[in-house]
């Protein structure tokens, strides 16, 4: 497989505390990987730094072997690398169609949108019907978004990065605040989804629940350091990633 993310030797800190210290990740195109760590682990951190939002102090960041290091949120977004949030970052006064335009008017300004789109799907309107479908938002579609429930929030967030087809797609969280009952349900739209565009997904996630089910691979981070990699089931009954993170076996 292609490497759509590759980091070398990234470091961060903040005062004595070391975020990221020698990270080398490799993510490959069309892959599901789950990134795991106890609260201030470094796993925002790497998010941040990958989106622009924050500047490594050493190291090097490549997306599609092209070096991404430093460069603005926005232009890193330009090339591909969308990001939602562990609070949903919609338009609460637009209603969900209009912010699904919005989405959608964006990323056809995005260069080689047209390449990575269905030539059955190309015109804006079909992409937000598409979408809407999908994600099973027709019901609220002229419903502004301060008025939805928390995990139709999050289905929003998550289409509004769908419908400007990244390639590879970062999710912060993304059944925080959603109900025991709703969270299985968001998830296999999400990643429904996400397969049948073939993107790479990298998601923050402390439900190991969700971690098992929908992550071939996944990443455990513990004071800003990599402390296992592999085939998910291996990485959670490691012995270090129990001690460390889980506190008992999966």
């Amino acid at each position: 497989m292609t490497a759509v993310l590759r980091t070398k030797n990234l470091l961060k800190n903040f005062g004595a505390v070391k975020a990221a210290d020698n990270l080398n990740i490799t993510l490959e195109s069309d892959t599901t990987v789950g990134l795991i760590g106890s609260n201030g682990a470094g796993k925002t951190t790497f998010l941040n730094m990958v989106t622009g939002y924050l500047t490594p102090d050493h190291g090097t960041i490549y997306f599609e072997n092209e070096n991404i290091t430093g460069k603005s949120p926005r232009d890193i977004t330009r090339r591909g690398v969308y990001r939602s949030f562990q609070i949903p970052q919609v338009f609460n006064t637009m209603t969900v169609k209009e912010n699904l335009e919005i989405s959608v008017s964006i990323g056809m300004n995005q260069p080689n949108y047209t390449k990575h789109i269905d030539e059955t799907v190309n015109n804006e309107s079909s992409i937000i019907k598409n979408s809407l479908q999908k994600f099973k938002l027709e019901e609220y579609q002229e419903k502004v978004a301060s008025q939805l429930p928390e995990g139709t929030r999050k289905l929003l967030d998550i289409s509004m990065a769908l419908v400007m087809k990244p390639k590879l797609l970062l999710l912060d969280e993304p059944t925080s605040g959603v109900s025991a009952e709703e969270k299985f349900n968001i998830m296999d739209m999400v990643m429904n989804a996400v397969r049948s565009e073939k993107i790479a997904v990298l998601f923050v996630e402390h439900d190991m629940e969700i971690i098992k089910r929908y992550t071939d691979r996944t990443l455990a981070f513990f004071n800003g350091r990599v402390i296992a990699d592999g085939l998910t089931n291996e990485v959670l009954n490691q012995e270090n990633v129990i001690e460390n993170i889980l506190g008992s076996s999966i």
